[in-house]
């Protein structure tokens, strides 16, 4: 699962992807959330565009179930069972923008926070499906040396990908098959990450 991350200066870093941004600011976000309007980028015909979608999607049949969750993530292994992802996945795909992500390992003083990010420190593309101004961020299985902290990662691609990733008339499944996950870094971080409302630097700093 992934249910926080980080992304700052969203519109610098995609300069040279995008051809359009729409009404996305250059701010720095330390804290990313369920519900926060988030940096995205779809593909049209006349090119990538970088625009603010809601974290969480709501299908249209959740209306009839009383206090339903957003959906935040979807799993990839399941994307084609599930009514909800399986004609979204091959008709509504986008890419989200991130530096790092966090996530809580589970111990005996409780849940352990963690901040992930790529070995060469470059940006991450989490990929996505999108819905109604929503979007969901897919994971897949973790690797070993990452599953002692949680089973779950989100399915991350290189820039190289993100147009493959894009394109509709690519079957969905051998697309995100073919994406290796890059190697991850991590470290322990202040449990000030888990109120949403903290939003600094500090959040990243290792405390080990």
């Amino acid at each position: 699962m992934c249910g926080r991350y980080k992304i700052c200066k969203p519109v610098s870093k995609t300069v040279d992807i995008v051809k359009k941004n729409i009404n996305v600011e250059d701010t720095d976000n330390y804290n990313a959330h369920p519900s926060q309007k988030l940096p995205i980028i779809k593909s049209y015909s006349n090119g990538k565009a970088l625009e603010s979608y809601e974290w969480g999607l709501v299908p249209s049949w959740s209306k009839k179930i009383e206090k339903f969750s957003p959906l935040i993530n979807a799993r990839k292994e399941t994307l084609m069972e599930k009514v909800t992802f399986k004609n979204l996945i091959q008709t509504s795909r986008c890419v989200v923008v991130a530096d790092g992500y966090y996530e809580w390992a589970k111990k005996e003083k409780g849940k352990v926070p963690y901040y992930f990010t790529k070995e060469d420190d470059e940006i991450m593309f989490f990929a996505a499906i999108h819905q109604n101004n929503q979007f969901c961020i897919i994971t897949r299985e973790a690797r070993e040396n990452i599953s002692n902290i949680h089973h779950r990662e989100p399915l991350i691609m290189k820039q190289s990908e993100i147009n493959n990733y894009l394109n509709i008339k690519k079957d969905a499944l051998e697309t995100l098959n073919a994406i290796k996950p890059p190697e991850l870094k991590f470290h322990e971080i202040s449990k000030n990450v888990n109120n949403p409302e903290n939003n600094d630097p500090a959040l990243i700093k290792p405390i080990n």
